[in-house]
């Protein structure tokens, strides 16, 4: 078993694995009655490189080459193959729109047939209308990949912690299924990394608004990487059909996932609150590395989400993630408050990096 360093040589350094190849995807989603462009814009990624760059103490890292073994290690062969073709399959098949779209969906009682038609696959593996695939979709996704896997590497590699500024974000991304602006799950990936790496045990937390419906789906039958999510309650919120409290692994998994809703309004006491019970119970699971999957859309002005943090408050994040005092890779998730995700993401990783 690979035992970690959880101090490195570089005092007071965030690293930060990031790169500009994202700028090419622009995503469509149905908001409502209306297709729009997504809240999940490049400008997300630009104000946090911005935040991170006018920062003192962030070294930054183009991430190492796209390795497709590590993403397959978490979703299905034939999956990662589907979006890796899509788009080229949709161009040729002579489409003239600029993105490829799902409009139908397998559905209860329908049979789990993997279809052969792409317009059909659209609808096979996703499970909702806020994602599409264009011409830039796949780069991305692939590089946003690429920079988990880094992070990860450069952990077990003797770093404390890495910042993996990932767009598009992964934790919606289940084995075979894209949805919630997510198409690989780049916290799945990075926990698989450091497994295959010889780390013995990795826990994920997820303190995103939304439940991480697809690190769930990967990790929920396995006792190697134990997932705990803080969100807003699935009756309430996407993605609706997981995140509810009574799912606690299977199989080899039981006992190994965590779920804890919260209501829409929730404020910063109470999620705070939630994180030590949290907290308390990812240590509880001893784990040799820790994945964070960082969404701010907590955010109390968030658009499309409804808690009540403020800058501040990520602040004491930051501090909290510090104290478990393990090897970490923070994972870029959510967050829509565009021109505040940078101040925000710099302000959790600031005071993680002065916790140290």
């Amino acid at each position: 078993m690979l035992a970690l360093r959880s101090d490195s040589c570089d005092d007071h350094v965030v690293l930060v694995i990031r790169s500009d190849v994202h700028a090419a995807h622009h995503c469509l989603e149905l908001d409502g009655a209306e297709l729009i462009q997504s809240w999940e814009s490049p400008a997300r990624a630009e104000h946090v490189d911005g935040a991170i760059s006018a920062a003192e103490n962030f070294v930054l890292e183009k991430p190492d080459p796209f390795d497709r073994s590590a993403v397959e290690a978490v979703h299905h062969p034939e999956y990662v193959d589907f979006l890796s073709t899509a788009w080229r399959r949709w161009t040729a098949e002579g489409h003239q729109a600029p993105s490829a779209m799902a409009f139908g969906w397998p559905a209860r009682r329908f049979r789990d047939v993997r279809p052969r038609n792409l317009e059909a696959q659209l609808g096979y593996y996703s499970f909702a209308a806020d994602c599409s695939i264009g011409a830039g979709t796949w780069p991305a996704v692939a590089d946003s990949a690429a920079i988990a896997q880094t992070a990860a590497d450069r952990v077990v590699g003797g770093e404390r912690a890495v910042f993996a500024r990932c767009r598009p974000p992964g934790h919606h991304a289940m084995k075979d299924q894209f949805g919630g602006y997510c198409y690989l799950n780049n916290a799945a990936i990075a926990a698989q990394r450091m497994r295959n790496a010889g780390v013995g045990r990795v826990a994920v937390l997820d303190v995103d608004y939304h439940h991480g419906n697809g690190t769930q789906d990967i990790f929920y039958d396995r006792s190697d990487v134990s997932v705990c999510s803080i969100h807003a309650d699935p009756f309430e919120e996407f993605p609706y059909f997981l995140g509810h409290d009574d799912e606690v692994g299977a199989d080899a998994g039981a006992g190994h996932n965590l779920n804890l809703p919260l209501p829409r309004g929730t404020d910063a006491r109470t999620w705070f609150a939630t994180l030590e019970h949290a907290g308390a119970w990812v240590e509880s699971q001893r784990p040799d590395a820790l994945v964070v999957s960082l969404g701010l859309d907590t955010f109390v002005d968030d658009p499309i989400s409804h808690f009540q943090l403020r800058r501040v408050d990520f602040a004491t994040l930051g501090v909290r993630l510090a104290g478990f005092g393990i090897p970490t890779v923070l994972v870029m998730e959510g967050g829509y408050a565009t021109e505040e995700l940078g101040h925000n993401m710099v302000a959790v990783l600031a005071a993680f990096d002065a916790a140290g």
